[in-house]
């Protein structure tokens, strides 16, 4: 009854690691969801590892997924072991449907969605890579609303709670929620038994020439298809409509980039001198990330006077 459950975001954890490396009062630590590899979330499992090293071998420490290949993680955590916790799962058959790369998204995605409403009962969940498409489609799903009196919902970050709970909730009547790859892992919508994947999302990749990170329309990795497909299976047998061929399956990556290969470091590179006190060049990351990016990192830090390079000090 004296113990207090936290549910915080990779973000803040780090912060909270940066402003005190000891951790004083917590005693365990979980690391949900972690085959997202958001940079954070690396972050905060190397930080949470150099202090188990030195300054509380005590704090224990859990990493988990349901799609997560543990070897690295067992390399990388001394005397880590491997725990499988089996839920309940129901068959979920998966449909290719070829999609021309000359075929609208949004037609391709209507025809799925008519056809999962005849074949299976519950809810329709479609996964879509960003808010463009979700109101292109919810525009072309509409005579679907009239033909079998659906309610077609979108489902991403920029909608107010009020709209995010009600995609989520069950409704009186069946329901299309048309969402980003949110939906993947991070929540759970009751109800539904079809998933429709567009096969797509958008990635943060930085941008060497303006010196940014740009969102880039991308294939999933076959982790992502899983984890998608598995949303239909959640309270009973379900169906996936993937709008790709299985010729094309395989060419695509086992699993996504992990951000910390892929995006600007300044802001990271940062925490880790706040943290570490040394060059993120030296530090013990779960997967290092390229040194050249590093070193750009460094060269706009110490432009914006955030750094001393000569002496590896932050700058107040």
């Amino acid at each position: 009854k004296n113990t207090r459950i936290r549910f915080v975001t990779e973000g803040v954890l780090v912060r909270q690691l940066v402003h005190d490396p000891f951790l004083d009062g917590v005693g365990a630590v979980c690391l949900d969801e972690f085959h997202e590899r958001h940079l954070e979330g690396d972050l905060a499992l190397a930080m949470l590892a150099e202090a188990r090293a030195t300054v509380r071998p005590d704090l224990r420490l859990c990493v988990m997924s349901a799609t997560l290949d543990p070897a690295p993680l067992l390399a990388f955590l001394p005397g880590a072991v491997t725990i499988e916790a089996d839920g309940r799962l129901f068959p979920v058959q998966v449909r290719n449907l070829e999609r021309s790369a000359q075929d609208p998204l949004d037609l391709t995605v209507r025809h799925a969605v008519e056809q999962a409403l005849q074949d299976t009962e519950g809810d329709v969940l479609v996964f879509l890579p960003g808010t463009g498409e979700i109101q292109r489609c919810e525009g072309t799903l509409q005579p679907l609303v009239r033909t079998h009196g659906v309610l077609v919902l979108p489902l991403h970050g920029r909608l107010d709670p009020a709209e995010q709970d009600r995609a989520i909730r069950p409704q009186d009547r069946r329901k299309v929620v048309l969402s980003t790859n949110v939906a993947e892992s991070s929540l759970t919508i009751p109800g539904v038994t079809a998933v429709v994947d567009s096969g797509l999302a958008r990635e943060l990749r930085f941008d060497r020439g303006r010196g940014v990170d740009i969102l880039q329309l991308e294939k999933i990795s076959l982790a992502s298809a899983t984890q998608r497909a598995g949303r239909a299976g959640r309270t009973g047998p379900g169906v996936c409509y993937r709008l790709w061929t299985a010729i094309e399956e395989r060419s695509m990556p086992q699993r996504t980039l992990p951000e910390v290969q892929r995006i600007d470091l300044c802001g990271p590179s940062l925490l880790v001198r706040a943290f570490a006190g040394r060059d993120p060049a030296q530090f013990g990351w779960f997967e290092a990330p390229p040194a050249e990016a590093l070193a750009a990192a460094d060269r706009l830090l110490e432009m914006l006077g955030a750094i001393d390079l000569r002496t590896g000090a932050l700058l107040p």
